[in-house]
């Protein structure tokens, strides 16, 4: 049974939180609630995340306070961050929050749907990501245990096979994400598309690196 992906939605008004569990239910992931930044900051201390959807404007810790926070640590700072808001300061706000490590800046009220296929890009990434590690972990302890028997290769090869084609897929959704984003000429657009790219990038390069013969994977 394959495990969701946890999204971390942090505002600190419920009607809000409430909003954003309607839009992103239809993910069927797990969603995780937070009213401020540092209770935010306290359940990424045990649980690991997929994406962030981060309110900028909160009382105490803000979401640029809670960003920086979040990109210092070893342990969270690759999760994307989403910022929502709801007002517009123009360009130099908006600069400041990629500044502060998002990947991409949203202003209230926000469509549904962008938002929605925006984060399951990232919970695909993050999955494919899981599904790699969990791959090469595999592969290791095989080696490690003596050259892999004929089943144990064969088993191997069907899941290197299936994690490309899902990744396959994420890359084709991606890239038809970007050129919606991309007839938006805007720096959100800009940021996500050039995050996308270098994350699945990464991914290709890993998997094709697992792949039998390849020169570049484990042993």
């Amino acid at each position: 049974m394959v495990q969701k992906a946890k999204i971390l939605l942090v505002d600190d008004r419920p009607e809000n939180l409430l909003a954003l569990e309607a839009i992103l239910s239809a993910l069927d992931q797990t969603l995780v609630r937070a009213s401020s930044g540092e209770e935010a900051l306290k359940a990424l201390l045990t649980d690991d995340f997929a994406v962030i959807l981060l309110d900028v404007q909160m009382p105490g810790m803000d979401g640029f306070e809670t960003a920086a926070h979040i990109k210092r640590r070893e342990r969270t700072r690759d999760i994307p961050i989403i910022f929502l808001t709801a007002i517009n300061h123009g360009p130099h706000h908006t600069f400041r929050g990629y500044a502060a490590g998002a990947v991409d800046y949203i202003s209230k009220p926000f469509d549904p749907w962008v938002l929605r296929a925006k984060v399951s890009v990232f919970v695909d990434l993050y999955m494919k990501n899981c599904q790699l590690r969990e791959q090469a972990a595999l592969l290791r302890l095989q080696l490690e245990g003596g050259r892999p028997s004929a089943d144990e290769t064969k088993e191997s090869a069907g899941l290197l096979a299936e994690l490309s084609a899902r990744l396959a897929a994420v890359e084709e959704q991606a890239e038809a994400l970007s050129k919606q984003l991309d007839e938006a000429a805007d720096a959100a657009a800009v940021a996500t598309a050039a995050h996308l790219e270098r994350k699945l990038t990464g991914l290709r390069r890993a998997l094709d690196a697992l792949e039998p013969g390849s020169g570049n994977g484990v042993g």
